[in-house]
């Protein structure tokens, strides 16, 4: 289960980063490529374990994309992105994010209150961006249905946990001046 993700994670080279092991990866960040075989395993995953039961996918710029369009692909289910840029449309949200690298401007279009949606990350870490994506698309009225995100590292799930969201994660990872090790697995059903 998961074994093209498992083993490109165990293979994914590490950089340092003042204190911090940085993993390389293809779904992460889609170097040094994104193997096709790699989005099948992941998407076919979600699939299976995913309230697909929604009106929309959502994902949020630039990583989530590949994942999320096989999933839209595969279902027939919309996709929306998250996009950094202002579009100045009627309705557009503006979120402010802040993650363990970085801070800035997120924008939502095309969400209306009673849409149904399913959220579709690369990673979880901090938990940052997701905490004000959701906390945004409440306040437009619209029904967070699943958070599935593809790679866990850190403290990220268990703190959006504590405020009643819960994440659903593929692969939880920790990364050290080894290499990457897989802690856990997700289960083939919810």
């Amino acid at each position: 289960m998961l074994e093209l993700l498992k083993e490109s994670l165990t293979n994914a080279p590490i950089i340092k980063r003042g204190d911090y092991y940085y993993f390389i990866h293809p779904i992460s960040d889609g170097v040094p490529y994104i193997a096709p075989e790699l989005i099948e395993e992941v998407s076919c995953h979600i699939l299976k374990i995913a309230d697909m039961n929604v009106d929309r996918i959502l994902t949020i710029e630039a990583m989530g994309i590949p994942v999320a369009t096989a999933l839209s692909l595969k279902s027939g289910i919309p996709l929306s992105i998250i996009r950094k840029r202002k579009y100045e449309l009627e309705g557009e949200v503006v979120l402010c994010q802040s993650t363990g690298y970085s801070k800035g401007e997120l924008y939502i279009n095309g969400i209306v209150e009673g849409d149904r949606i399913l959220i579709v990350d690369d990673v979880i870490s901090t938990g940052g961006t997701l905490k004000s994506l959701i906390i945004a698309l409440k306040d437009i009225g619209a029904i967070v249905c699943d958070v599935i995100v593809v790679i866990e590292r850190g403290e990220g799930s268990l703190r959006l946990k504590e405020m009643g969201i819960d994440v659903t994660t593929l692969v939880r990872i920790d990364v050290n001046k080894n290499g990457v090790v897989i802690e856990e697995v997700a289960c083939e059903q919810r």
